[in-house]
């Protein structure tokens, strides 16, 4: 790489941003907890998909695309499925097959790469029974009438990933009572089924794996007992990756089953939490198909780029303004592509702006990294001499890397921004002026610039750097 800035994340379970040291250079490994096929996935569960899908990008270009296997896995045996497929009256495998089938076509659209193992959990029984004798073996699980519990109280350290207070983990876990049950905090590994319902052979009758179990027994087939770096939603802390922890540190007895944990921040609708009895309950899908959001289905890109612009780890709000936001931001961009004539290809040997790569490197800063963009795009935009193409395609190299621009210029209709001019090289250079002015508390100018900008026809976000704290300033054209 051209920068010399090594690779920092924030890891969950040490509270700190980290160097990052992969256990093998010659095979990075990522794993990221995927969809459970029983009904379309949500714009929330876009948000991980996003995220982990550009630290993958990241972590190619570092090591070489041959270097970094990432593993997504694919839920296909849960309570859940079993209860949506008989209210449909289909089968179990019909129903995961189509929902399966949708969620790929839509992380598509998204502009994810495909991981390189997308492992089923019905496809790896023999890996979690493997597990589970190993926990009762070690004195960590015990067999109750047909069940298998992960004995908690077995692990004194239990709770180090998300650090709550017993009384919390308890009403976290949704504890289900039960008379066969040691402890109160002890979780399903595996379960009696009935005739209906699926189930396979195992040392404890025939059965079912509980949740948890399934990804342990997933991540290790494929990435082995202890791998670099595990990411999710932040909502899976807990139970599921303290539960995760718990099962493959006591079945391999090692201290980490990851050495990093990533989590991505909350999504909400409009400034509400997302829920179906408030009507604001949205899936990829309906974006991207539908007129339910905005009045008009969107562009996978758009719904990429609307995602990309708050940090990582921060919450973020979904709204229709955001999406149509996004979408000038990517016409404009796209007419610069057209106006310097410039592929994929003919930009894939371009250098990336250090600052760029700086901000990725930063604990995946990619809010900050899209600010370079637009300073990038600036100096493309200008003219169509040789270093205007030159600069065009730095910033097509650069915007690729973030999974962005890679449509056709053409299906963006860049012409029907020819009625908007704006130069985006004196826009920078405001916008920089205005954020020195507010730094030295001096707000007339603050305001004076920021009015400016306005009749030019530009429109100011202010916020703060996550990663700093320091304050800086977005822009986009005003509708």
């Amino acid at each position: 790489m051209s920068v010399s800035t090594p690779l920092k994340l924030y890891n969950t379970l040490t509270r700190e941003r980290e160097f990052f040291a992969p256990i093998d250079e010659g095979c990075v490994r990522l794993y990221v907890c995927g969809p459970t096929v029983y009904d379309f996935a949500h714009i929330g569960n876009a948000r991980p998909l996003i995220v982990f899908d550009v630290l993958y990008r990241l972590l190619r270009e570092i090591y070489g695309a041959s270097h970094v296997k990432y593993v997504r896995n694919i839920t296909d045996v849960d309570d859940k499925i079993n209860a949506r497929a008989a209210e449909r009256g289909i089968a179990i495998r019909e129903l995961t097959e189509e929902t399966n089938r949708v969620f790929q076509e839509d992380v598509a659209a998204l502009n994810c790469l495909a991981p390189d193992v997308q492992p089923r959990a019905t496809e790896h029984i023999a890996e979690m029974i493997a597990i589970i004798e190993k926990l009762i073996a070690n004195g960590h699980a015990y067999e109750a009438d047909g069940h298998v519990l992960f004995d908690v109280p077995s692990m004194p350290d239990y709770g180090q990933l998300s650090r709550r207070p017993l009384d919390d983990m308890i009403a976290g876990a949704r504890v289900e009572v039960a008379p066969y049950k040691k402890g109160e905090m002890d979780f399903v590994l595996w379960k009696p089924s009935k005739e209906d319902e699926p189930g396979w052979d195992s040392p404890w009758g025939r059965g079912r794996p509980g949740w948890h179990i399934e990804c342990s027994a997933m991540s290790y087939k494929h990435l082995g007992e202890v791998f670099d770096i595990h990411g999710g939603g932040i909502d899976l802390v807990f139970p599921h990756h303290e539960n995760e922890i718990a099962q493959t540190r006591c079945a391999f007895g090692h201290n980490v089953m990851a050495n990093i944990w990533m989590h991505n921040g909350f999504l909400q609708v409009e400034g509400e939490k997302m829920s179906k009895s408030l009507g604001n309950f949205v899936t990829i899908h309906e974006l991207l198909n539908s007129d339910r959001f905005g009045g008009r289905p969107w562009k996978g890109e758009v719904l990429r780029f609307a995602m990309l612009r708050s940090h990582y780890r921060q919450p973020i709000d979904w709204t229709v303004k955001a999406l149509e936001e996004a979408e000038k931001t990517l016409q404009r961009w796209y007419a610069v592509l057209c106006a310097q004539g410039v592929t994929a290809e003919s930009a894939a040997q371009a250098p990336l702006r250090e600052n760029f790569m700086e901000a990725l490197l930063d604990d995946l800063n990619i809010a900050r990294a899209i600010a370079e963009l637009h300073v990038l795009a600036a100096k493309a935009e200008p003219s169509k001499t040789a270093t205007g193409k030159a600069e065009a395609e730095k910033f097509l190299r650069a915007a690729n890397l973030l999974g962005l621009l890679q449509d056709d210029p053409a299906a963006w209709e860049p012409k029907a921004l020819a009625g908007v001019e704006i130069d985006e090289a004196k826009v920078e250079k405001l916008v920089a002026e205005r954020l020195a002015a507010r730094k030295a508390r001096n707000f007339a100018e603050s305001d004076r610039l920021r009015d400016l900008l306005l009749e030019m026809g530009v429109k100011l976000k202010d916020g703060k750097d996550p990663a700093t704290g320091e304050p800086v300033t977005n822009w986009e054209v005003s509708s």
